[in-house]
């Protein structure tokens, strides 16, 4: 097998210029994306009293990490076309084709880098953007003000008690066990017409109801407004009723994220929004071993022809044309129209079987 890559020299040597490059350019990129990123959100940061660059700050913190797994395949797919068009210009690849070497032998280490990254990127994935999300998903929930460490990123939440609603803005933990943050409760008649409405800053898990102190209460009938010291309301809505909701593949491992599809099929609750986040874990940082294969038109086909500017181009279409149909297949598996493994996978290998014809079919 290690016949297949060239000596170690020339292995070290291209596996060393294209990971500088895949670098560069992931960090243009995520740099150029996160101030236009904060540009747009620093208004709404900074309109929380008390807010200033420290929280400035934090979020870049949060979203540099989503930043960097969105954009990775892509630095990869850009790597790739201007290491092999770089090679291309400079004839060293002609120079590698004379000494007996094929279009795969040239690919071998910017695949088995890619390969390495891909490993990478798949454990900061789990590590890192998957707390990141949760933590930023949970902040902006609350108009970027203060929330609990422990919050376990529930946030908004819509829930329903026979025809009575439920909506609350956090749920996180207490010393008096899980409680509710700003919490409306609206009570319901036979006809679904609200007769009732109570508000509190807080709401305690009472087993069962959920324990509203010093709420506001509103009768339509009258449009009568008062204080209520204590009510329990919603007795319908436990906590394994909370856990089924706001299931979110992105905040989520896949240890995680597998509980919560199992929790939510035995509850009778159609998961395949979520089996297809949890196969697109693997799917998607593996894109980035794809990344070489689809952008090596740059360095191989016409060679003679001069026309490197439109071979890049070629390859960089490839690239952005996979991420579209991997977009495209992951909303149509979240409706159904696909089977998750499919709607994960299908894009991945389409475009394996593309980039290998167009290999062999160009320079093999």
């Amino acid at each position: 097998m290690l016949d297949f890559f060239p000596s170690r020299s020339l292995t070290f040597y291209l596996a060393r210029l294209f990971t500088t490059r895949i670098i560069a350019v992931l960090l243009m990129l995520v740099l150029v994306l996160q101030v236009l990123d904060l540009l747009g959100e620093s208004g709404d940061i900074l309109a929380y009293k008390g807010n200033g660059q420290s929280q400035l700050m934090y979020y870049v913190s949060l979203r540099a990490p989503q930043l960097v797994a969105r954009f990775l395949p892509y630095s990869v797919l850009l790597a790739t076309i201007i290491t092999l068009a770089t090679l291309n210009q400079n004839s060293e690849v002609i120079s590698m084709k004379a000494a007996g070497m094929s279009a795969h032998q040239v690919l071998a280490p910017l695949i088995l880098t890619a390969l390495v990254i891909a490993g990478l990127s798949f454990a900061f994935n789990e590590r890192v953007v998957t707390r990141a999300t949760a933590r930023l998903s949970a902040w902006s929930a609350v108009d970027y003000g203060p929330i609990p460490k422990d919050s376990g990123a529930r946030t908004n939440l819509y829930l329903a008690d026979g025809k009575d609603l439920l909506l609350a803005q956090t749920l996180e933990s207490t010393p008096q066990g899980p409680a509710l943050g700003s919490v409306t409760f609206y009570r319901r008649d036979a006809n679904d017409m609200i007769v009732e409405k109570l508000y509190a800053d807080q709401a305690i898990f009472a087993r069962p109801g959920w324990r509203m102190v010093n709420a506001t209460r509103f009768v339509v009938a009258g449009t009568q407004t008062s204080q209520v010291p204590a009510v329990t309301v919603a007795p319908g809505i436990t906590l394994a009723k909370l856990n089924l909701i706001q299931v979110d593949a992105d905040s989520q491992d896949i240890v995680t994220l597998a509980k919560s599809i199992d929790d939510l099929r035995a509850a009778g609750r159609r998961t395949s929004e979520y089996e297809a986040g949890w196969w697109h874990k693997f799917s998607g940082p593996l894109s980035s071993a794809l990344m070489p294969l689809l952008g090596a038109v740059a360095a191989f086909g016409l060679a003679r022809s001069g026309q490197l500017l439109i071979r890049a181009m070629i390859g960089m279409a490839l690239g952005f044309a996979y991420f579209v149909f991997d977009n495209a297949a992951l909303a149509v598996g979240n409706f159904g129209g696909y089977p998750p493994l499919v709607a994960a996978w299908a894009p991945f290998v389409l475009f394996a079987l593309i980039g290998e014809t167009v290999l062999i079919r160009t320079e093999e």
